[in-house]
């Protein structure tokens, strides 16, 4: 159906954003400002139109959009007023099917994490280093979200 829609090869231009739903904004936002990213914005998406994009009918949804330093990369994160929840995969182990994290590089992720540990941080086994190449580990933020840190080794 689409190829005939479309008379030329389209072009990927960027990746927009990751989505992650949550249950408080506040506490996210707070979180991965600490980790760095600044609130774009945010915002009510409500109404028929939206749910047809989501596949979801009538919705009514609170939304954040976090940018990272470089303004490369977003993160969306979305508050359900309606519909309800239907399902949480927040702490499921980072081999669950269909599981997403997001990674993010750090100029030093042992200051990083002493930070992000006041924001409910918890590592998720230790932190590793990979060649001489990087030290990376997994922590659960706020939630149970799953981050990768990375931090390039020079």
């Amino acid at each position: 159906m689409f190829t005939n829609m479309i008379s030329k090869k389209s072009t990927l231009l960027r990746m927009d954003n990751i989505g992650i739903v949550v249950e408080s904004l506040d506490e996210v936002i707070s979180f991965f400002t600490e980790l760095g990213l600044k609130l774009e914005g945010r915002a009510m998406v409500e109404g028929e139109w939206a749910g047809r994009v989501t596949g979801l009918g009538n919705q009514e949804v609170e939304i954040a959009m976090m940018i990272t330093p470089d303004g490369h990369s977003r993160i969306e994160l979305s508050r359900f007023i309606a519909p309800a929840i239907v399902a949480d995969h927040r702490n499921d182990p980072v081999n669950a099917l269909g599981y997403l994290r997001a990674m993010f590089t750090v100029s030093d992720i042992d200051e990083t994490l002493e930070r992000l540990e006041k924001h409910g941080a918890k590592i998720v086994g230790e932190v590793v280093q990979y060649e001489n190449s990087y030290r990376l580990c997994y922590i659960r933020g706020p939630e149970g979200i799953l981050v990768g840190l990375a931090e390039e080794l020079k």
